[in-house]
Protein backbone atom coordinates (compact mmCIF):
# COMPACT_ATOMS: atom_id res chain seq x y z
CA UNK A 1 0.00 0.00 0.00
CA UNK A 2 1.36 3.33 -1.27
CA UNK A 3 2.29 5.56 2.29
CA UNK A 4 0.47 8.67 2.71
CA UNK A 5 1.87 11.96 1.55
CA UNK A 6 3.51 14.13 4.24
CA UNK A 7 3.99 17.83 4.61
CA UNK A 8 6.44 20.30 5.26
CA UNK A 9 7.17 24.18 5.64
CA UNK A 10 9.60 25.65 3.78
CA UNK A 11 11.26 29.25 3.56
CA UNK A 12 9.99 31.19 0.22
CA UNK A 13 13.57 32.93 0.84
CA UNK A 14 16.00 30.86 1.84
CA UNK A 15 14.72 27.21 0.99
CA UNK A 16 14.94 25.83 4.82
CA UNK A 17 12.66 23.22 5.52
CA UNK A 18 10.57 22.64 9.09
CA UNK A 19 7.85 19.99 10.03
CA UNK A 20 6.05 22.63 11.75
CA UNK A 21 4.71 25.75 10.78
CA UNK A 22 6.71 28.75 12.65
CA UNK A 23 6.53 32.66 12.24
CA UNK A 24 9.78 33.03 11.82
CA UNK A 25 12.58 31.29 9.81
CA UNK A 26 15.26 29.47 12.11
CA UNK A 27 17.87 29.70 9.03
CA UNK A 28 17.06 33.30 7.61
CA UNK A 29 15.04 34.92 10.21
CA UNK A 30 12.96 36.62 8.05
CA UNK A 31 8.85 36.64 9.01
CA UNK A 32 5.81 35.45 7.17
CA UNK A 33 7.91 32.99 4.69
CA UNK A 34 7.19 29.61 6.00
CA UNK A 35 4.84 27.73 3.47
CA UNK A 36 3.07 23.95 3.31
CA UNK A 37 4.51 21.52 0.62
CA UNK A 38 3.81 18.23 0.20
CA UNK A 39 6.53 16.14 0.51
CA UNK A 40 6.50 12.79 -1.88
CA UNK A 41 6.60 9.58 1.27
CA UNK A 42 9.41 7.84 -0.72
CA UNK A 43 10.26 7.16 -4.66
CA UNK A 44 9.14 3.22 -4.36
CA UNK A 45 6.01 1.99 -5.16
CA UNK A 46 3.31 3.56 -7.01
CA UNK A 47 2.62 6.86 -9.09
CA UNK A 48 1.55 9.22 -6.39
CA UNK A 49 5.28 10.59 -5.58
CA UNK A 50 6.50 13.42 -7.41
CA UNK A 51 8.96 11.38 -9.54
CA UNK A 52 5.74 9.30 -11.05
CA UNK A 53 3.62 12.47 -11.44
CA UNK A 54 6.54 14.62 -13.05
CA UNK A 55 6.85 11.22 -15.88
CA UNK A 56 3.23 11.47 -16.24
CA UNK A 57 2.71 15.22 -17.32
CA UNK A 58 6.24 14.43 -19.50
CA UNK A 59 3.90 11.75 -21.55
CA UNK A 60 7.11 9.77 -22.30
CA UNK A 61 7.59 7.61 -19.02
CA UNK A 62 10.54 10.03 -18.50
CA UNK A 63 12.54 8.70 -21.65
CA UNK A 64 15.02 10.78 -23.37
CA UNK A 65 13.85 12.31 -26.68
CA UNK A 66 15.81 13.43 -29.96
CA UNK A 67 14.50 17.19 -30.00
CA UNK A 68 14.33 17.03 -33.89
CA UNK A 69 12.61 13.58 -33.19
CA UNK A 70 9.50 15.15 -31.46
CA UNK A 71 6.06 15.73 -33.43
CA UNK A 72 5.34 19.30 -32.80
CA UNK A 73 2.09 20.34 -34.93
CA UNK A 74 1.02 23.89 -34.83
CA UNK A 75 -2.68 23.36 -33.49
CA UNK A 76 -5.50 25.76 -34.79
CA UNK A 77 -6.34 28.08 -31.72
CA UNK A 78 -9.40 28.48 -30.03
CA UNK A 79 -11.62 32.01 -30.73
CA UNK A 80 -13.17 33.42 -28.07
CA UNK A 81 -15.47 34.97 -30.08
CA UNK A 82 -14.34 38.68 -29.08
CA UNK A 83 -11.89 40.07 -30.60
CA UNK A 84 -10.27 42.06 -28.13
CA UNK A 85 -9.81 38.70 -25.83
CA UNK A 86 -8.09 36.64 -29.01
CA UNK A 87 -6.00 39.85 -29.67
CA UNK A 88 -4.59 40.10 -25.89
CA UNK A 89 -4.05 36.11 -26.05
CA UNK A 90 -2.20 36.63 -29.10
CA UNK A 91 -4.83 34.88 -31.84
CA UNK A 92 -7.15 32.78 -29.15
CA UNK A 93 -6.77 30.16 -26.48
CA UNK A 94 -4.04 27.46 -27.27
CA UNK A 95 -4.92 23.50 -26.64
CA UNK A 96 -3.38 22.63 -23.27
CA UNK A 97 -2.43 26.16 -22.40
CA UNK A 98 -3.05 27.76 -19.03
CA UNK A 99 -3.92 31.57 -18.66
CA UNK A 100 -3.65 33.29 -15.67
CA UNK A 101 -6.42 36.42 -15.08
CA UNK A 102 -6.09 38.70 -12.27
CA UNK A 103 -7.62 42.16 -11.40
CA UNK A 104 -9.05 44.18 -8.82
CA UNK A 105 -12.38 42.71 -7.39
CA UNK A 106 -15.58 43.89 -9.39
CA UNK A 107 -13.65 45.05 -12.44
CA UNK A 108 -15.09 42.67 -14.54
CA UNK A 109 -13.04 39.69 -14.31
CA UNK A 110 -16.06 37.16 -14.30
CA UNK A 111 -17.74 39.26 -16.35
CA UNK A 112 -15.90 38.54 -18.99
CA UNK A 113 -15.05 34.37 -18.75
CA UNK A 114 -18.99 33.63 -18.24
CA UNK A 115 -19.49 35.85 -21.67
CA UNK A 116 -16.79 34.32 -23.36
CA UNK A 117 -18.15 30.48 -22.16
CA UNK A 118 -21.60 31.45 -23.43
CA UNK A 119 -20.32 32.05 -27.15
CA UNK A 120 -17.86 28.89 -27.16
CA UNK A 121 -20.67 26.50 -25.46
CA UNK A 122 -22.62 26.67 -28.58
CA UNK A 123 -19.98 24.53 -30.56
CA UNK A 124 -17.35 23.42 -27.79
CA UNK A 125 -17.98 21.91 -24.63
CA UNK A 126 -16.83 23.89 -21.48
CA UNK A 127 -17.28 23.86 -17.70
CA UNK A 128 -17.16 27.00 -15.54
CA UNK A 129 -15.72 25.83 -11.98
CA UNK A 130 -17.28 28.79 -9.70
CA UNK A 131 -15.68 28.92 -6.19
CA UNK A 132 -16.84 32.26 -5.18
CA UNK A 133 -20.90 32.35 -6.06
CA UNK A 134 -23.41 29.91 -6.05
CA UNK A 135 -25.04 28.19 -9.39
CA UNK A 136 -28.59 30.39 -8.54
CA UNK A 137 -25.73 33.43 -8.49
CA UNK A 138 -24.02 32.84 -11.67
CA UNK A 139 -27.05 32.32 -13.42
CA UNK A 140 -28.98 35.18 -11.99
CA UNK A 141 -26.16 37.13 -14.04
CA UNK A 142 -25.85 35.17 -17.04
CA UNK A 143 -30.07 36.25 -17.25
CA UNK A 144 -28.68 40.15 -16.15
CA UNK A 145 -26.16 40.11 -19.14
CA UNK A 146 -28.98 38.21 -21.42
CA UNK A 147 -26.81 35.61 -22.09
CA UNK A 148 -27.71 32.46 -24.35
CA UNK A 149 -26.11 30.10 -21.84
CA UNK A 150 -28.23 26.76 -22.53
CA UNK A 151 -25.49 24.45 -23.47
CA UNK A 152 -23.37 26.40 -20.62
CA UNK A 153 -22.36 23.93 -17.66
CA UNK A 154 -21.11 24.61 -14.44
CA UNK A 155 -19.42 23.61 -11.39
CA UNK A 156 -19.53 25.29 -7.86
CA UNK A 157 -17.05 23.71 -5.94
CA UNK A 158 -13.84 24.12 -4.17
CA UNK A 159 -12.05 21.01 -3.63
CA UNK A 160 -9.34 20.14 -6.39
CA UNK A 161 -10.06 16.52 -6.23
CA UNK A 162 -13.53 16.70 -6.78
CA UNK A 163 -13.24 19.17 -9.94
CA UNK A 164 -10.20 17.23 -11.12
CA UNK A 165 -12.83 13.95 -11.08
CA UNK A 166 -15.67 15.64 -13.11
CA UNK A 167 -12.88 17.11 -15.69
CA UNK A 168 -11.96 13.61 -16.02
CA UNK A 169 -15.54 12.66 -16.54
CA UNK A 170 -17.22 15.15 -18.56
CA UNK A 171 -13.44 16.00 -20.77
CA UNK A 172 -14.42 19.41 -21.19
CA UNK A 173 -11.86 21.62 -24.25
CA UNK A 174 -12.37 24.83 -22.17
CA UNK A 175 -12.13 25.40 -18.31
CA UNK A 176 -12.47 28.16 -16.21
CA UNK A 177 -11.57 28.09 -12.69
CA UNK A 178 -12.70 31.04 -10.27
CA UNK A 179 -10.76 31.29 -8.71
CA UNK A 180 -7.69 29.60 -7.58
CA UNK A 181 -7.42 31.08 -4.32
CA UNK A 182 -10.89 29.48 -3.47
CA UNK A 183 -9.47 25.76 -4.26
CA UNK A 184 -7.86 23.52 -1.66
CA UNK A 185 -6.34 19.93 -1.83
CA UNK A 186 -7.20 17.39 1.15
CA UNK A 187 -3.75 16.48 1.13
CA UNK A 188 -2.72 20.18 2.69
CA UNK A 189 -3.88 20.51 6.00
CA UNK A 190 -3.87 24.63 5.55
CA UNK A 191 -6.58 26.86 4.47
CA UNK A 192 -7.38 27.76 1.21
CA UNK A 193 -5.94 30.65 -0.36
CA UNK A 194 -2.37 30.03 1.16
CA UNK A 195 0.63 29.82 -0.48
CA UNK A 196 1.15 26.00 -0.28
CA UNK A 197 -2.47 25.69 -1.41
CA UNK A 198 -2.54 27.85 -3.94
CA UNK A 199 0.61 26.52 -5.44
CA UNK A 200 -0.48 23.09 -4.89
CA UNK A 201 -3.88 23.51 -7.07
CA UNK A 202 -2.34 25.35 -9.60
CA UNK A 203 0.44 22.95 -9.84
CA UNK A 204 -1.99 19.95 -10.24
CA UNK A 205 -5.13 21.50 -12.65
CA UNK A 206 -2.00 22.58 -14.90
CA UNK A 207 -0.47 19.37 -15.12
CA UNK A 208 -4.12 17.82 -16.09
CA UNK A 209 -4.51 20.78 -18.69
CA UNK A 210 -0.99 19.66 -20.23
CA UNK A 211 -2.08 15.98 -20.07
CA UNK A 212 -5.23 16.61 -21.81
CA UNK A 213 -5.10 19.01 -24.22
CA UNK A 214 -7.64 21.50 -22.24
CA UNK A 215 -7.58 25.10 -22.20
CA UNK A 216 -7.60 26.55 -19.22
CA UNK A 217 -7.97 30.05 -17.46
CA UNK A 218 -7.47 30.62 -13.98
CA UNK A 219 -9.17 33.78 -12.38
CA UNK A 220 -6.29 35.37 -9.57
CA UNK A 221 -6.99 38.04 -6.41
CA UNK A 222 -4.81 40.93 -6.87
CA UNK A 223 -3.00 42.19 -3.44
CA UNK A 224 -3.65 45.69 -2.33
CA UNK A 225 -0.07 46.75 -4.39
CA UNK A 226 -1.69 45.27 -7.79
CA UNK A 227 0.27 42.30 -7.57
CA UNK A 228 -1.48 39.02 -8.19
CA UNK A 229 -1.87 37.32 -5.07
CA UNK A 230 -0.04 34.06 -3.62
CA UNK A 231 3.04 32.99 -4.33
CA UNK A 232 5.07 33.98 -7.55
CA UNK A 233 5.76 30.46 -8.77
CA UNK A 234 2.12 30.67 -9.84
CA UNK A 235 2.61 33.06 -12.86
CA UNK A 236 6.11 30.97 -13.55
CA UNK A 237 3.63 27.53 -13.82
CA UNK A 238 1.00 29.25 -16.51
CA UNK A 239 1.51 30.16 -19.80
CA UNK A 240 -0.11 33.22 -19.62
CA UNK A 241 -0.50 36.15 -17.19
CA UNK A 242 -3.36 38.86 -17.90
CA UNK A 243 -4.18 41.53 -15.97
CA UNK A 244 -7.77 43.28 -16.31
CA UNK A 245 -7.38 46.94 -15.30
CA UNK A 246 -9.97 49.94 -14.93
CA UNK A 247 -11.05 52.46 -12.69
CA UNK A 248 -14.67 52.05 -11.27
CA UNK A 249 -15.68 55.42 -12.28
CA UNK A 250 -14.50 54.71 -16.16
CA UNK A 251 -16.54 52.40 -17.91
CA UNK A 252 -13.22 51.20 -20.32
CA UNK A 253 -11.42 48.44 -18.86
CA UNK A 254 -8.26 47.21 -20.52
CA UNK A 255 -6.61 43.43 -20.23
CA UNK A 256 -2.97 43.47 -20.75
CA UNK A 257 -0.80 40.87 -21.30
CA UNK A 258 2.47 40.71 -19.20
CA UNK A 259 3.51 37.10 -20.19
CA UNK A 260 2.73 34.92 -23.39
CA UNK A 261 4.44 31.85 -24.69
CA UNK A 262 2.20 31.76 -27.07
CA UNK A 263 2.28 35.41 -29.13
CA UNK A 264 3.25 39.23 -27.82
CA UNK A 265 3.45 40.59 -24.76
CA UNK A 266 1.98 43.95 -23.74
CA UNK A 267 -0.43 43.39 -26.36
CA UNK A 268 -3.58 45.68 -25.02
CA UNK A 269 -7.18 45.15 -25.05
CA UNK A 270 -9.73 47.37 -24.65
CA UNK A 271 -13.25 46.54 -23.17
CA UNK A 272 -16.52 49.33 -22.69
CA UNK A 273 -18.54 47.59 -19.88
CA UNK A 274 -22.52 47.98 -20.93
CA UNK A 275 -25.47 46.94 -19.54
CA UNK A 276 -25.16 43.63 -21.32
CA UNK A 277 -21.97 43.17 -19.99
CA UNK A 278 -18.10 43.82 -21.80
CA UNK A 279 -17.65 44.52 -25.59
CA UNK A 280 -14.66 44.98 -27.33
CA UNK A 281 -13.77 48.98 -28.73
CA UNK A 282 -12.98 49.04 -32.00
CA UNK A 283 -11.17 52.21 -32.04
CA UNK A 284 -9.40 52.65 -28.86
CA UNK A 285 -7.80 55.72 -29.30
CA UNK A 286 -10.60 57.70 -29.25
CA UNK A 287 -11.43 57.07 -25.51
CA UNK A 288 -7.62 57.98 -24.70
CA UNK A 289 -7.77 62.16 -26.73
CA UNK A 290 -9.69 64.57 -24.77
CA UNK A 291 -12.39 66.26 -26.87
CA UNK A 292 -11.70 69.60 -26.55
CA UNK A 293 -14.22 72.34 -27.51
CA UNK A 294 -10.68 74.64 -28.01
CA UNK A 295 -7.12 74.07 -28.55
CA UNK A 296 -5.37 74.59 -25.05
CA UNK A 297 -2.11 74.85 -24.09
CA UNK A 298 -0.14 72.03 -22.15
CA UNK A 299 -1.85 69.21 -24.63
CA UNK A 300 0.26 67.40 -26.73
CA UNK A 301 -0.71 63.74 -28.74
CA UNK A 302 1.96 60.24 -28.39
CA UNK A 303 1.89 57.76 -30.26
CA UNK A 304 2.14 55.09 -28.34
CA UNK A 305 3.00 51.16 -28.78
CA UNK A 306 1.07 48.50 -27.12
CA UNK A 307 2.20 44.94 -28.39
CA UNK A 308 1.61 44.98 -31.80
CA UNK A 309 -1.14 47.50 -31.61
CA UNK A 310 -0.41 51.52 -31.86
CA UNK A 311 -2.67 53.80 -29.81
CA UNK A 312 -2.90 57.72 -29.79
CA UNK A 313 -3.11 58.99 -26.17
CA UNK A 314 -2.84 62.49 -25.43
CA UNK A 315 -0.96 63.48 -22.48
CA UNK A 316 -1.98 66.63 -20.74
CA UNK A 317 1.24 68.93 -18.59
CA UNK A 318 0.43 71.68 -15.96
CA UNK A 319 3.09 73.74 -15.16
CA UNK A 320 2.56 76.56 -12.15
CA UNK A 321 4.11 78.27 -9.41
CA UNK A 322 5.55 76.29 -6.41
CA UNK A 323 4.33 77.29 -3.17
CA UNK A 324 6.58 75.91 -1.26
CA UNK A 325 10.44 75.08 -1.63
CA UNK A 326 10.27 71.98 -2.87
CA UNK A 327 8.18 72.14 -6.53
CA UNK A 328 6.04 68.99 -6.58
CA UNK A 329 6.19 66.24 -9.42
CA UNK A 330 3.61 64.53 -10.00
CA UNK A 331 2.69 62.03 -12.75
CA UNK A 332 -0.22 59.24 -13.72
CA UNK A 333 0.13 56.93 -16.33
CA UNK A 334 3.65 57.56 -16.79
CA UNK A 335 6.79 57.18 -14.42
CA UNK A 336 7.25 59.61 -12.19
CA UNK A 337 11.41 59.14 -11.81
CA UNK A 338 11.34 59.48 -15.27
CA UNK A 339 9.79 62.74 -15.28
CA UNK A 340 11.98 64.36 -13.20
CA UNK A 341 14.85 63.22 -15.21
CA UNK A 342 13.45 64.51 -18.32
CA UNK A 343 13.28 68.12 -16.53
CA UNK A 344 16.99 68.13 -16.13
CA UNK A 345 17.45 67.16 -19.30
CA UNK A 346 15.19 69.92 -20.77
CA UNK A 347 16.84 72.75 -18.75
CA UNK A 348 20.50 71.54 -19.15
CA UNK A 349 20.34 71.17 -23.13
CA UNK A 350 17.39 72.98 -24.16
CA UNK A 351 17.17 76.16 -21.57
CA UNK A 352 14.04 75.68 -20.24
CA UNK A 353 13.65 75.33 -16.31
CA UNK A 354 11.07 74.70 -14.42
CA UNK A 355 12.80 74.50 -11.26
CA UNK A 356 10.54 76.96 -9.41
CA UNK A 357 7.33 75.03 -11.16
CA UNK A 358 4.93 72.87 -9.73
CA UNK A 359 4.89 70.53 -12.89
CA UNK A 360 1.51 67.70 -13.09
CA UNK A 361 1.40 65.28 -16.22
CA UNK A 362 -1.51 63.09 -16.80
CA UNK A 363 -1.94 60.12 -19.94
CA UNK A 364 -6.09 60.84 -20.58
CA UNK A 365 -7.87 57.91 -20.23
CA UNK A 366 -6.22 55.99 -17.70
CA UNK A 367 -3.55 53.93 -19.57
CA UNK A 368 -0.16 53.21 -18.11
CA UNK A 369 2.56 53.84 -20.78
CA UNK A 370 5.93 52.53 -19.58
CA UNK A 371 8.38 52.74 -23.03
CA UNK A 372 10.45 55.72 -23.49
CA UNK A 373 9.02 57.16 -26.43
CA UNK A 374 6.32 59.01 -24.57
CA UNK A 375 9.71 61.51 -23.37
CA UNK A 376 9.34 64.08 -26.55
CA UNK A 377 5.20 64.13 -25.89
CA UNK A 378 5.93 64.88 -22.31
CA UNK A 379 8.64 67.39 -22.56
CA UNK A 380 6.65 69.47 -25.61
CA UNK A 381 3.13 69.27 -23.31
CA UNK A 382 5.04 70.57 -20.10
CA UNK A 383 6.69 73.50 -22.48
CA UNK A 384 3.39 73.98 -24.10
CA UNK A 385 1.65 74.51 -20.24
CA UNK A 386 4.77 76.67 -19.50
CA UNK A 387 5.00 79.17 -22.00
CA UNK A 388 1.13 79.46 -22.85
CA UNK A 389 1.69 78.21 -26.23
CA UNK A 390 -0.90 75.90 -27.84
CA UNK A 391 0.18 73.32 -29.77
CA UNK A 392 -1.79 71.67 -33.21
CA UNK A 393 -4.53 69.59 -32.21
CA UNK A 394 -3.15 67.52 -35.66
CA UNK A 395 0.05 67.29 -34.19
CA UNK A 396 1.52 63.91 -33.09
CA UNK A 397 4.83 63.18 -31.29
CA UNK A 398 6.95 60.31 -30.57
CA UNK A 399 10.64 59.59 -29.10
CA UNK A 400 12.86 58.61 -26.57
CA UNK A 401 15.00 61.63 -24.96
CA UNK A 402 18.43 60.62 -24.11
CA UNK A 403 20.51 62.11 -20.95
CA UNK A 404 22.53 64.26 -23.84
CA UNK A 405 19.45 65.70 -25.30
CA UNK A 406 19.24 63.38 -28.94
CA UNK A 407 16.24 62.03 -29.61
CA UNK A 408 16.44 58.05 -29.80
CA UNK A 409 14.10 56.52 -32.49
CA UNK A 410 11.45 54.29 -31.32
CA UNK A 411 10.09 50.84 -32.51
CA UNK A 412 7.51 50.24 -35.55
CA UNK A 413 7.75 53.78 -36.75
CA UNK A 414 6.23 53.14 -39.79
CA UNK A 415 3.22 52.05 -38.02
CA UNK A 416 2.73 54.60 -35.81
CA UNK A 417 2.65 57.04 -38.78
CA UNK A 418 0.21 55.52 -40.92
CA UNK A 419 -2.03 55.02 -37.10
CA UNK A 420 -1.91 58.87 -37.05
CA UNK A 421 -2.47 59.52 -40.48
CA UNK A 422 -5.57 56.90 -40.19
CA UNK A 423 -7.01 59.02 -37.62
CA UNK A 424 -6.15 62.98 -39.74
CA UNK A 425 -3.62 63.93 -37.93
CA UNK A 426 -1.43 66.29 -40.70
CA UNK A 427 1.96 66.73 -38.70
CA UNK A 428 4.11 64.47 -37.16
CA UNK A 429 7.20 65.37 -34.91
CA UNK A 430 9.56 62.18 -34.65
CA UNK A 431 13.53 61.28 -34.48
CA UNK A 432 15.28 61.49 -37.37
CA UNK A 433 16.39 57.85 -37.34
CA UNK A 434 12.46 57.27 -37.83
CA UNK A 435 11.74 59.10 -40.98
CA UNK A 436 10.22 57.22 -43.85
CA UNK A 437 10.96 57.31 -47.36
CA UNK A 438 7.81 58.00 -47.86
CA UNK A 439 5.78 59.54 -45.77
CA UNK A 440 1.50 58.23 -44.89
CA UNK A 441 -1.09 60.40 -47.41
CA UNK A 442 -2.00 63.66 -45.53
CA UNK A 443 0.90 63.62 -43.35
CA UNK A 444 3.41 65.93 -43.13
CA UNK A 445 6.86 64.98 -41.11
CA UNK A 446 9.21 66.38 -39.14
CA UNK A 447 12.02 64.52 -38.14
CA UNK A 448 14.82 65.83 -35.71
CA UNK A 449 17.69 64.81 -34.05
CA UNK A 450 18.04 67.10 -31.00
CA UNK A 451 15.65 68.71 -28.21
CA UNK A 452 16.27 72.03 -29.05
CA UNK A 453 15.42 71.91 -32.68
CA UNK A 454 12.38 69.74 -31.54
CA UNK A 455 11.35 73.09 -29.67
CA UNK A 456 12.76 75.44 -31.81
CA UNK A 457 10.46 73.71 -34.81
CA UNK A 458 7.13 74.30 -33.03
CA UNK A 459 7.40 78.42 -32.66
CA UNK A 460 7.22 77.49 -37.02
CA UNK A 461 4.16 75.95 -36.76
CA UNK A 462 0.76 78.42 -37.05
Amino acid sequence: MASKAKTVFVCNDCGAQVVRWQGQCPQCKAWNTMAEQIVAPAPAAAGTGAAARFAALAGEGGQVLQLNGVDAREEARISTRMEEFDRVLGGGLVAGGVVLLGGDPGVGKSTLLLQTLAMLAAGLPVLYVSGEESAAQVALRARRLQLDAGALRMLPEINLERILARLREHAPQVVVIDSIQTLYCEALSSAPGSVGQVRECAAQLTRYAKQTGTAMILVGHVTKDGALAGPRVLEHIVDTVLYFEGDTHSSFRLVRAFKNRFGAVNELGVFGMTERGLRGVSNPSAIFLSQHQQEVAGSCVLVTQEGTRPLLVEIQALVDDAHSPNPRRLSVGLEQNRLAMLLAVLHRHAGVGCFDQDVFVNAVGGVKITEPAADLAVLLAIVSSLRGKVLPRTLAVFGEVGLAGEIRPAPRGQERLREAAKLGFRWALIPRANAPKRAPEGLQVKAVERLEEAIDWLRTLE
